[in-house]
């Protein structure tokens, strides 16, 4: 029955089951996530040979709205815990208030955390020791990316519901749209007719804001097309507190992993700041090309989590351990040969960003790193998620915190910054928490410590 549709007056939904092959879901999470990658470096392309200095400005930026756009998954990441588990347990009764507090809070917590990051952009740009030439339009993209970010808030729950409903080539399908708007846009902004303008980053980032708009009309428009539910505020009436309080007591921990991971690229950014713009520049290209190493992985985690939820709420305790096992033994070796690949070739690859030999230079020591790192990373992204997905989201917080903090910001400081090895160190930090962290969440899963933590029987929220 997998892959089909059930129908009923009222909504359409897919069944998810042990059926599932894994690239129904990961092959279109694939193809977005490929095609978001590719959006982010068109911009640094374009942006690198327009001026080098934006480059940086814009890495920088977004370093600090990838930040928030990882706390508005507080409430992202338990939708998708919450829906898939009840949709497998065929609990439906309570969805649309589900999807409604989702939308609704995270559309008002956004709109919250936008207006005190302009407000305050500043200050944390100073944090992060952004260079003079380099402030200006870091402050700039953030004013106009960073005031909209409350469009990616909603977006982002939206796109879980449909995901965790079947829906996975929704994402795919508006991945394309929007890279599209953004090429274009960029072009006009920078190349072509308005480049009269001189808008610059300004111009990149009116592009990103209106690729976004559009994502979250397209996402809900679809919503009520496929008849999944429907989105009031009458939902909310009286308030389900109850069930605002577990879906917090899900997502906070479940993000606060990747928050605390985030805050910690922060960090590492700021030693790589102090190195000179030749190391940050180095780092943002390198950024762009590692993302595509770990692409495959990070579908494959993502597709597992949804079957892992739906299993799990299922009752299907045995088959879901079994599952994720299944999924690490296909996305390891891809991982790590995508890896060995942009090492082999990043001499070339770079070139394509920048002809400055010192950032190559430094790019191929980062490079060699992230061999490391992607290994550890897959680990990471396939056990977590599914221990998410399965209710066990404390664990992974406590883990993470301890390595990230304690081996990786630790590690890299005293490699890269104190003996001298430069941005390849700070990266070598990375790695060392990323295989160790790694490690752990493996042997957790392995040891069956999961077991019983699911969601859908503890939850009788009004």
């Amino acid at each position: 029955m997998s892959g089909k549709r059930m129908k009923t007056k009222e909504k359409t939904t897919r069944i998810i089951n042990e059926k599932t092959p894994l690239l129904v879901l990961a092959g279109p999470m694939f193809v977005e996530l490929f095609l978001n990658i590719f959006l982010n470096n068109v911009d640094t392309l374009m942006l690198s040979h327009y001026n080098e200095n934006d480059v940086g400005s814009v890495g920088n930026a977004n370093q600090v709205m990838f930040f928030l756009i990882l706390m508005f998954n507080i409430i992202a990441t338990s939708t998708s815990v919450v829906v898939a588990q009840y949709l497998g347990a065929k609990k439906t009764d309570k969805m649309n208030r589900i999807y409604s507090l989702a939308v609704i809070v995270n559309l008002f917590f956004g709109i919250i955390l936008s207006g005190m990051l302009v407000l305050f952009k500043y200050q944390v740009l100073g944090f992060l020791n952004v260079s003079e030439e380099m402030l200006p339009g870091a402050a700039l993209y953030i004013d106009i990316v960073g005031g909209g970010l409350f469009l990616q808030a909603v977006y982002n729950v939206m796109l879980q519901i449909l995901r965790c409903n079947g829906y996975s080539k929704v994402g795919m399908y508006v991945s394309v749209v929007i890279n599209l708007i953004n090429i274009g846009g960029n072009y006009l902004f920078l190349y072509g007719p308005l480049k009269f303008l001189n808008l610059g980053i300004g111009g990149v980032a009116i592009s990103t804001v209106t690729a976004r708009l559009i994502a979250v009309i397209i996402a809900i428009a679809f919503f009520y097309r496929a008849k999944i539910g429907k989105l009031s505020i009458r939902e909310l009436i009286p308030f389900p507190g109850k069930l605002l309080g577990q879906m917090i007591k899900i997502g906070l921990p479940s993000a606060g992993e990747n928050l605390s991971y985030n805050m910690y690229q922060i960090v590492l950014l700021s030693f790589i700041n102090s190195m000179g713009n030749d190391s940050v520049n180095a780092r943002v290209y390198c950024n762009s090309l590692i993302s595509f190493a770990m692409v495959f992985s990070n579908a494959s985690a993502m597709a597992t989590q949804i079957i892992t939820g739906h299993l799990v709420g299922a009752g299907k305790q045995d088959v879901a351990y079994k599952r994720v096992f299944k999924t690490l033994s296909v996305s390891m070796p891809i991982t790590v040969g995508l890896a060995t690949l942009n090492f082999i070739f990043c001499p070339y690859t770079l070139s394509i960003f920048t002809s400055n030999q010192a950032i190559i230079e430094l790019g191929r020591g980062i490079m060699l790193v992230d061999i490391f790192i992607e290994a550890g990373r897959c680990l990471n992204m396939t056990f977590v998620n599914s221990l998410k997905a399965a209710g066990a989201y404390i664990f992974p917080l406590i883990v993470g915190l301890i390595t990230m903090w304690g081996l990786g910001a630790t590690v890299g400081y005293t490699l890269g910054v104190a003996l001298g090895f430069g941005v390849a160190g700070v990266f070598a930090g990375t790695a060392t928490d990323e295989c160790l962290r790694g490690l752990i969440v493996l042997w957790y899963w392995a040891k069956k410590k999961w077991y019983g933590k699911s969601l859908v029987k503890e939850n009788n929220a009004d």
